[in-house]
């Protein structure tokens, strides 16, 4: 039980760190997330295969895990004898606010109302029989396909785009950017479309694994099998889509990279499973991670804020001329921040600054109603 709850804690904190591998490009272009939407700022062949080292991976592994966590919320109210979904649905409430606020103060790619609203649904579905289940799946991923299919389409048929000049300069203040967000929050807030499909999927998907045994001994055979098909299948797959052009982005990042995730998903599972004796500093350091996932999540973006843009250190303009070099150094610098900041947090708290402020809103409701039915 140890050892699955300690690869859990490590899954987590490869996805937190990993996601970050994807935000940092934007991050780090002087454009911002303006140039990312419109690919004025598509790089060279480096660029390109740096950037598929991340890209959807590490959102998918995280989706996957999302729904390992409703699988075992699930299995506690179960055992409590509690009405579900019940208190869940003020849970994924809170994370639909909290989204809300990273979205409109930290970033514009924020994933946690799109987990938010996919939990709300998947709440409804995680104990029904597996028939049901099956068929929920079946008809998300047709979903799914439909709108990949047709967003792929017509990146296709619309020909190379972007500005014929210079790359669009993000704003350099903070509040300028808060502003681009509200103005632009239909555009920017656009991926829920694809990440509430996808994630219904991935979220059954991942409880699924978590009953198969995907996360300690048992699981051995079927995480051999993940690995094959996600990494013998699913890389070559992934650098072909990566190399294609702007037109296939949709496919590379929604369909062929959670197909890696799965691979990754059992390749560290394998792994961490596979140590002996205490577990060494960078084991601790990405158990500390995933141990303050949300906290790392939104501070990790944060941070990179204050690194690049114009209200902070300003690195996006001033080092563009050694990009796509210093971005990996630069996200390297923050996971190594995080991982010495989360272990030294959490040898005074049980959670993370932000998981602690998220229990107490979680509880105060029912803290209020208690004194009432006594």
């Amino acid at each position: 039980m140890n050892d699955r709850i300690g690869a859990l804690d490590v899954l987590r904190g490869v996805a937190i760190l990993g996601t970050l591998g994807t935000n940092i490009w934007i991050f780090t272009d002087p454009g911002g997330p303006s140039a990312f939407l419109s690919s004025a700022a598509a790089g060279g062949a480096v660029e390109t295969f740096l950037r598929f080292l991340a890209n959807g991976k590490f959102l998918g592994m995280l989706t996957l895990l999302f729904g390992v966590g409703l699988e075992l919320q699930y299995r506690s109210a179960v055992r409590r004898g509690l009405t579900w979904p019940g208190r869940y649905l003020w849970r994924a409430a809170l994370l639909l606010a909290e989204g809300a606020v990273h979205f409109v103060l930290v970033f514009e790619f924020d994933v946690l109302m799109g987990y938010a609203l996919t939990s709300m649904i998947v709440a409804y579905l995680i104990g029904r029989s597996e028939r049901a289940v099956t068929a929920w799946m079946a008809a998300a991923g047709a979903l799914h396909l439909s709108l990949v299919g047709l967003a792929t389409l017509a990146l296709t048929t619309a020909g190379p785009s972007g500005p014929a000049g210079a790359p669009p300069v993000h704003p350099g203040g903070w509040t300028e950017q808060v502003r681009l967000r509200l103005e632009n929050a239909v555009v920017f807030r656009a991926e829920l479309i694809l990440i509430v499909p996808m994630g219904v999927v991935l979220f059954l998907l991942g409880a699924r694994l978590l009953r198969a045994g995907v996360f300690d001994e048992r699981g051995a055979r079927l995480r051999g099998r993940l690995i094959a098909a996600g990494l013998g299948l699913g890389v070559p797959l992934n650098l072909l889509t990566s190399f294609a052009g702007p037109a296939w982005f949709m496919v590379d990042r929604y369909l062929v990279a959670p197909l890696v995730s799965l691979g990754l998903l059992a390749l560290v599972t394998s792994i961490v499973l596979g140590m002996k004796g205490a577990p060494g500093v960078l084991r601790r350091g990405l158990a500390g991670v995933g141990r303050t996932a949300l906290s790392c999540y939104v501070f990790q973006n944060l941070a990179a804020g204050v690194l690049c843009y114009g209200w902070g250190l300003g690195l996006a303009a001033r080092l563009d001329g050694l990009r796509p070099w210093w971005v990996p150094v630069g996200w390297a610098g923050i996971c190594v921040l995080f991982m010495v900041l989360s272990s030294l947090w959490l040898r005074r708290f049980e959670r993370g600054p932000l998981e602690l402020a998220w229990q107490w809103a979680y509880q105060a409701p029912f803290r209020a109603a208690l004194p009432a039915r006594r």
